[in-house]
């Protein structure tokens, strides 16, 4: 079943201009073949691993906090290993 979180709305339009392609000796069963291509359309949406809009930006915010906080985490290490790796000072 199609996630309800997702705007039937652009289906039923292109399920309707589908439709519309048909040759019109056929036109008689234009209801049912639209019915059909949108049982297509939402059958085939329903397979794929979709998420929503807003799904979308909050995992996008995690990756960019996470991603700062790697950058800061690389600079304290490079700090730290550059006094490792520095002479030791001399105070006499």
């Amino acid at each position: 079943m199609i996630d309800p979180k997702i705007d039937l709305s652009h289906i039923d339009e292109l399920a309707r201009r589908l439709s519309d392609l048909v040759p019109p000796g056929l036109r008689e069963s234009r209801a049912e073949l639209q019915q059909a291509f949108k049982g297509a359309l939402q059958s085939g949406l329903s397979r794929l691993d979709l998420v929503t809009r807003e799904e979308f930006d909050v995992q996008r915010a995690v990756l960019l906090r996470t991603r700062e906080k790697l950058e800061a985490l690389e600079r304290a290490v490079a700090g730290l290993e550059g006094r490792r790796d520095a002479p030791p000072s001399t105070t006499n």
